[in-house]
């Protein structure tokens, strides 16, 4: 979800909250902090990793974590600590989805710096480079980090930050990118998440994952792979397209599943076939609660059976 028209923590809490009432597994948010679309003056800023906190002390079961953190915006070290914190609160829930950032107004608008695509990518991998390494220092008895790369310099850290998963949580990365994207993936993700696109993109998108483990000496299936779906769903193609009015980006319209339960089983079904095993549905309209629980108990059951 996107904290959308003056989402409050409130708001956030009550669509958490009813993901685990339809059976969800998850409950993950976008880290920004001005609207995608333009025409959302509404649009009210959260920290994402501050709203988590809170959702990982109000919330008893589902996972939680980020689609994405914008590496632009914390200093790992820091992104260390926050995110391990949240872990403990959680009890071991917490997911680290994070990328290089793209929303160029959203940095300027809020005085983050917002360098080239190339020296963003490099900022990524130092990011995660000191991340994880950090967590498994913290596992260490004792542990100690020290890193030096162009961007960043972590000095002899005897103090890391002690995270409960093992061996740390969870870090999702992906997106469209050829090269660098799954490159960066096969090094240090949990999950490659194909993002927005349809099932052919989808496909590829982890064939070149697929690629670069390989050129690295890594196990493909060590690794989950995730689909990321927009979805308008409705008891009838009518209410499906209200549901969808709310959503203005040609782009995301485009990809979007806007009908009855079964053409979102559908899709999903065409999704674990080309080897999906988690798919993340993008909700726009986060006080629509009947959403979720049309969702919850007319999608997810028939999900069972899928590979």
């Amino acid at each position: 979800m996107e904290p959308r028209h003056g989402g409050r923590y409130e708001d956030i809490l009550g669509l958490a909250l009813a993901t685990e009432r339809a059976g969800f597994d998850a409950f993950f948010r976008s880290d920004h902090l001005m609207g995608v679309d333009p025409n959302d003056p509404d649009y009210q800023p959260t920290d994402s990793w501050t709203t988590l906190g809170g959702l990982a002390r109000d919330t008893t079961r589902v996972r939680l974590g980020t689609l994405v953190t914008a590496a632009t915006y914390r200093s790992p070290g820091l992104l260390a600590a926050i995110v391990a914190s949240v872990d403990q609160m959680s009890g071991g829930r917490i997911e680290l989805g994070i990328g290089t950032g793209w929303y160029e107004r959203e940095h300027a608008a809020f005085g983050l710096p917002f360098p080239a695509i190339a020296e963003r990518f490099d900022i990524l991998e130092e990011q995660l480079e000191i991340i994880t390494g950090l967590w498994r220092a913290g596992r260490a008895a004792p542990g100690s980090f020290s890193f030096q790369g162009r961007h960043y310099r972590v000095d002899d850290n005897r103090s890391p930050p002690r995270v409960v998963q093992h061996p740390h949580p969870p870090v999702i990365v992906g997106g469209g990118g050829r090269r660098r994207t799954p490159a960066i993936a096969a090094r240090f993700a949990t999950e490659f998440n194909a993002a927005l696109g349809g099932v052919e993109e989808t496909r590829a998108r982890f064939a070149g994952f697929f690629r670069s483990c390989e050129a690295i000496g890594r196990d493909p299936a060590e690794a989950r792979l995730s689909g990321f779906i927009p979805v308008a769903i409705g008891s009838t193609q009518a209410e499906a397209d209200r549901r969808a009015e709310v959503v203005a980006s040609p782009r995301i319209r485009e990809s979007m599943v806007i009908g009855t339960p079964g053409l979102l089983v559908d899709r999903i079904a065409e999704l674990a076939k080309v080897g999906a095993d988690t798919v993340y549905l993008h909700i726009y309209d986060i006080h629509d609660l009947d959403h979720i629980a049309l969702i919850g108990a007319d999608v997810i059951p028939q999900l069972a059976g899928l590979p």
